[in-house]
């Protein structure tokens, strides 16, 4: 089995945060979303991992080295890919056509997902859904009675169908997918003046491969600052049977309301803390009120109240007291 993660995507909508790190590598609940995402789908898999393969942008060397330990510490081979020009997902794809081989599972690196199954790696191929109340930011499926995908759509702007296509998929045949999205960029098929995965997937389905849809108790989006502390929210919950406060971190005059994750190092002085916070390593927040929000490593925070907040690397901020006078009757927001 191998894991192919296209991750080259700029991540504007999750801007500034993604100005100096790709947005797969934003850490949620302590993690980095592609590291849980390739952990996740291991898990899943039923077999063994030979090789999880990224495709990425120009991220640099660490960011690649990063990403080869994360396959090495599940006992894969990491292998990296680049794509140089954003031409749509079967084009991402298609980059690193060297690994499509045998039992491949593809999945976008923006997206978490809680599941209770095991791949069933004889079928022909699966994609994951879930339903949503409006689809029309995503790619969708329709199914007949008999639970096989007749017709997948991109981005339907009348209604088609609500089971949006999450962004994972499994193919027992590698090398008939890359056939397929090599035949969309030798004959310049584009769906919205990109090369679609969907248009591959509907010439496969076309030719006789049977697609069942994989269903998960949970899509996690991680597309926007929103929905990446909204992501850590919910991954605490699932986690908050874990050890949530590393034993190198120092909490002095402090609450800490879980669930949370206090990584190594911090230091939490004279400050309320939870539900729903992850303080990255090395941070140092006092005298705050923070729940619900995600400090990223090495950041200070000084007189900080706040709620669904993410905070980067290396920020320092700090609100110096106030010397107010208020007078009777008076009613004041900040």
């Amino acid at each position: 089995m191998r894991i192919i993660v296209p991750m080259a995507g700029r991540g504007s909508r999750l801007r500034p945060h993604t100005l100096t790190i790709p947005k797969p590598l934003i850490p949620v609940a302590g993690k980095p979303i592609v590291q849980r995402l390739v952990e996740d789908i291991t898990k899943v898999c039923g077999e063994s991992v030979e090789e999880i393969a990224f495709i990425i942008g120009d991220f640099g060397d660490a960011v690649e080295k990063d990403l080869i330990n994360v396959a090495e510490s599940l006992g894969a081979k990491g292998s990296i890919y680049h794509q140089e020009e954003a031409l749509g997902t079967a084009h991402a794809i298609l980059c690193a056509k060297e690994s499509l081989k045998g039992k491949v599972v593809v999945a976008f690196a923006d997206t978490l997902f809680k599941a209770d199954f095991t791949l069933d790696s004889e079928a022909d191929g699966i994609i994951w859904v879930n339903q949503i109340e409006d689809p029309r930011a995503f790619g969708v499926v329709k199914l007949d009675d008999k639970n096989n995908i007749t017709d997948f759509v991109e981005k339907p702007q009348t209604f088609v169908s609500d089971l949006a296509i999450i962004g994972i998929y499994y193919f027992k045949d590698g090398d008939n997918l890359c056939n397929e999205l090599q035949y969309l960029i030798d004959n310049d098929i584009k769906d919205k003046g990109e090369f679609q995965l969907t248009n591959a997937l509907e010439n496969m389905k076309n030719k006789g491969v049977n697609f069942k849809p994989g269903k998960v108790i949970e899509w996690l989006d991680c597309g926007n600052k929103n929905a990446t502390v909204y992501s850590n929210q919910r991954v605490l919950e699932f986690e908050k049977d874990n050890k949530t406060i590393d034993d190198s971190a120092t909490i002095t005059n402090s609450t800490i309301i879980p669930p949370c994750n206090i990584m190594a190092g911090a230091k939490i002085t004279n400050a309320v803390i939870g539900p729903h916070v992850t303080i990255g390593k090395n941070s140092v927040i006092e005298n705050s009120v923070i729940k619900n929000s995600i400090i990223q490593n090495d950041s200070v925070v000084n007189g900080l109240f706040c709620e669904n907040t993410m905070i980067g690397n290396h920020v320092k901020y700090e609100v110096q007291p106030k010397d107010l006078s208020i007078g009777d009757y008076n009613e004041v927001k900040a």
